[in-house]
């Protein structure tokens, strides 16, 4: 699937939760949450330092506050945007909050379970799969963690 100038603008916003991540000294992924509708209803960014949470992932957090928008854990026709492919954690998570979109921008070959390493949010075997789009705004997502993960080298 190829992204639309929605999928674009909400990555963009994305890649601001992404910044204020790095900015907290979090690795810099931000993800949104939207309604079929396109509303805005949950995002996130890491947070595992400051809450030290193995599993406050900026998906995760974003799952968690839209589900408490929407008053229900299944957010069946909604859309994850993230800046970073989902690991085996998020995507089990977004599988069970019945996202049916994921958009996300930087593909993980270390940990990604959207298509890289696994393909998780995919897979016929599971009861409930996600459409997948990848790979938006690639460049920009991939810059930023980049410029992350070199400053602490």
């Amino acid at each position: 699937m190829l992204p639309d100038a929605a999928d674009v603008a909400r990555m963009r916003r994305a890649l601001v939760l992404a910044l204020d991540a790095e900015r907290a000294g979090e690795v810099p992924v931000g993800a949104v949450v939207v309604d079929a509708d396109g509303r805005l209803i949950g995002e996130g960014h890491n947070e595992r330092e400051e809450t030290t949470d193995p599993s406050a992932h900026a998906e995760v957090l974003a799952l968690r506050r839209a589900a408490r928008s929407v008053g229900s854990w299944n957010l069946s026709g909604c859309t994850l945007v993230v800046t970073l492919e989902p690991c085996l954690m998020c995507a089990g998570a977004l599988l069970q909050a019945r996202i049916s979109r994921v958009v996300f921008g930087a593909w993980d070959d270390k940990a990604g379970a959207a298509g890289s390493l696994y393909d998780v949010v995919r897979d016929r075997r599971l009861p409930y799969r996600a459409e997948v789009v990848g790979g938006v705004l690639e460049a920009e997502t991939r810059e930023v963690l980049g410029r992350f993960f070199d400053a602490r080298r």
